[in-house]
């Protein structure tokens, strides 16, 4: 699958970490930056190249984008058409049945294309495992999704 990656610094040490275990797993990893860390950077200079990647692609490629809390990262994402960014902190208290549930979701119903993630509010492990989760989560293509989806798209950006 092909994967494009960015973020700044607060999450710079696990995009490092992510991209090896990515491509570990056969992944083509396109790294947008941060290439070096750097207090005083921009998350939107390392988001927006990402975004595009997949506005121009949303059904094949795929981006993961990280940050402090990934929540200024997802609003940047999803100024693209077409891309569907979701954020997953790894809440202590899930929202639904599990923390799983709720990749899992943001992929069945809203076949999320970019994964936001909270760098400050996750363990490498939790990150890993979350990554590899949606990543393996298809579509659900139900038609009730896939029309909502339709909706979506028809929103002129």
């Amino acid at each position: 699958m092909k994967i494009f990656i960015g973020t700044d610094h607060a999450g710079y040490v696990l995009k490092e970490k992510l991209v090896s275990f990515l491509k570990l797993q056969g992944h083509e990893v396109i790294d947008k930056g941060a290439f070096e860390y750097n207090e005083v950077d921009d998350y939107p200079d390392f988001v927006v190249p990402v975004a595009k990647e997949v506005s121009e692609d949303p059904y094949v490629a795929k981006g993961i984008i990280l940050g402090g809390t990934g929540e200024g990262e997802a609003i940047v994402a999803n100024r693209f058409r077409h891309v569907r960014a979701v954020v997953f902190y790894g809440e202590a208290k899930p929202v639904v049945d599990d923390e799983a549930n709720i990749i899992v979701r943001s992929r069945q119903h809203n076949d999320s294309n970019v994964l936001s993630l909270a760098a400050r509010y996750l363990t490498e492990e939790k990150m890993m495992s979350a990554v590899s989760l949606w990543l393996e989560t298809p579509f659900g293509e139900e038609e009730k999704h896939v029309r909502r989806l339709a909706k979506i798209d028809k929103i002129n950006r």
